[in-house]
């Protein structure tokens, strides 16, 4: 099992390049980051090449994050800034060698905000297409980003389908499907072939995967059983200092072979 450090949580009081070097520093395999435009695409790039670390994935911009924005994709009337914001996500990708973009879709609903979603994902693909890349497209719980677009796998597994293209697939965060679904292990199960990158944090408090109603160590080997070899994003809020709340990476490490936490008190949680 490899794992993948996500720097839009984690390290982030530091330059991202200074987080690319703190993430293999502390034995991640890859990282990812959420909007890294504010650093010149050409210091990311050094620092991926100095560490050997890939890049896995970056987001498109938020819009407007003063007015509380969270994606454009799915907002009727700006598709303009939609597509620039897809072109960017694509330019800096393939500057830095990264894989996969995630779309995101922001705040709206209806049959519009739908329309508009899957236009934009469809022109999404094409543009990605011309690179290799893979577009991604994440669910997220409504406890936590209330009003949101894309909030379930079913929702996102239908405009996979209504897209049609094969570089097109889901973003499952094992936290916000658990937080809306529950059920993660069956849902692996089914949604594998449509799965492009997954990751995890403790439920209910996003916090290490050590902790909290889902008993990760099952989960991880219920991902390495079904033949999934790409790293998985660690995409938890550290609750401070970010290496002291590794413990968990450390774990895995050293039990690779029989892999579990230290977390001898809670034998209960499920799955």
């Amino acid at each position: 099992m490899r794992f993948s450090a996500n720097l839009g949580f984690l390290w982030t009081d530091r330059p991202l390049p200074d987080a690319i070097r703190a993430a293999y520093a502390a034995g991640f395999d890859a990282v990812e980051c959420h909007w890294p435009y504010g650093t010149p695409a050409a210091e990311v790039a050094a620092a991926l090449e100095q560490t050997g670390l890939p890049m896995l994935g970056l987001n498109t911009r938020r819009g407007n994050v003063t007015a509380g924005e969270n994606g454009l994709s799915a907002l009727p009337g700006r598709e303009t800034e939609a597509r620039r914001a897809i072109e960017e996500a694509v330019d800096y990708a393939r500057a830095i060698g990264a894989r996969k973009i995630h779309v995101m879709a922001g705040f709206a609903s209806g049959p519009e905000a739908h329309r508009c979603f899957i236009h934009n994902l469809r022109l999404a693909c094409d543009i990605a297409s011309r690179d290799g890349l893979t577009i991604l497209i994440e669910p997220l719980n409504r406890y936590d980003a209330p009003g949101y677009f894309l909030t379930t796998t079913d929702q996102a597994v239908a405009a996979i389908a209504e897209v049609g293209a094969p570089n097109l697939k889901l973003m499952f965060d094992c936290y916000h499907v658990q937080v809306m679904e529950g059920d993660l292990t069956r849902r692996l199960k089914s949604l594998l072939p449509l799965i492009g990158h997954i990751q995890f944090a403790s439920v209910p408090d996003r916090g290490p995967p050590d902790r909290g109603e889902v008993a990760y160590d099952h989960i991880f080997r219920t991902i390495a059983d079904l033949g999934y070899a790409d790293p998985l994003g660690a995409e938890y809020k550290p609750g401070g200092d970010t290496d002291t709340s590794l413990a968990w990476l450390r774990n895995w490490a050293r039990n690779a072979a029989e892999p579990h936490f230290d977390d001898a008190d809670d034998r209960s949680r499920t799955g």
